[in-house]
């Protein structure tokens, strides 16, 4: 073979190649952005997911405050009345005390306080221990944003007799 014909040949080979290798390229960049727009996706999944356990949590700390303070407000309403010189009467605890309202972030939340009581007598003294049932809660059952703390607290009371401060001995 002449060099020109091996010049010829070799051109005809080179082309080719070149034809080869630029449809390769353009295998490689679309493989390239699909795994790109794959791993965006997964990123927005797993930032929304973020967000949304973020919100719960905070919801969570928010209805546990809200529950506290129902706890709280129960434990007022039984001790104003208790703690009085001579109360002719305790405090008449039976089911549901009423639900306080809040403002500021717990005014959504839904407080309810329940209230039972065991009295006891040892000696001359009258015992009674109340129960406080404090529940919040936020949003609806089935919802994805529905929230709910229970909280249970007991206080004791004691007195040395009817009408007569709330010392025991």
């Amino acid at each position: 073979m002449s060099r020109k014909q091996n010049s010829a040949r070799q051109k005809q080979v080179n082309c080719s190649a070149t034809k080869y290798q630029s449809g390769f390229s353009i295998v490689v960049a679309i493989f390239l952005l699909v795994v790109i727009a794959g791993l965006g996706v997964f990123m927005l999944s797993i930032y929304s997911s973020q967000q949304s356990t973020s919100t719960q949590d905070i919801q969570g700390t928010r209805a546990y405050q809200g529950a506290r303070a129902g706890v709280e407000w129960g434990t007022y309403q039984i001790l104003s009345i208790e703690n009085n010189s001579v109360p002719l009467a305790p405090y008449a605890c039976v089911g549901t005390m009423g639900t306080p309202t809040f403002a500021g972030a717990l005014q959504n939340f839904t407080v309810t306080v329940a209230c039972s009581v065991t009295t006891t007598t040892e000696g001359s003294n009258t015992i009674r221990v109340y129960q406080i049932t404090s529940t919040a809660s936020f949003g609806a059952a089935p919802s994805p944003d529905f929230v709910e703390r229970q909280i249970v607290a007991r206080i004791a009371t004691c007195r040395s007799g009817p009408g007569v401060a709330p010392v025991c001995v």
